[in-house]
């Protein structure tokens, strides 16, 4: 039983999952510290008001506090405007600078482990990193 724990435990992919749970925790404390210290104030200086939370309305003597939802929703769209700029336009343009695609007139085949098109004259793929045999 304890082998079979420890087969459990050092799986690449829990290893893994764990590892994107603790650097994703982290990320999401520093985001957020970005929304909080820098982000809302200017929302403050703009609107001259970044706490909501005092907003209610009463019907029937229930107390409803929209101003709640009102900073939830301007911190969720913060967030997403925060995460969408800084981390996946970047990201995104880093990804697209540094693809490994063959040039337009150069023939590719098909690479034996990953299946992506590389140039034929390739002895390794840059997709999968698998050495392959130059065609002939």
């Amino acid at each position: 039983m304890l082998k079979e724990f420890r087969q459990f435990i050092l799986r690449g992919n829990l290893v893994d999952l764990a590892v994107a749970v603790v650097v994703g925790t982290a990320f999401t404390a520093l985001v957020n510290s970005l929304v909080k210290s820098l982000i809302t104030p200017l929302i403050a200086a703009v609107f001259g008001k970044h706490d909501f939370s005092g907003l209610a309305f009463t019907i029937n003597g229930s107390r409803f506090l929209y101003g709640t939802f009102i900073n939830s929703l301007i911190t969720f769209i913060t967030v997403a405007f925060v995460m969408f700029f800084f981390v996946i336009k970047p990201m995104n343009a880093l990804t697209e600078r540094f693809r490994a695609e063959p040039k337009l007139d150069e023939q590719t085949r098909a690479c034996p482990e990953c299946v992506s098109d590389i140039p034929v004259s390739a002895k390794r793929c840059a997709f999968c990193t698998s050495v392959v045999v130059p065609a002939v």
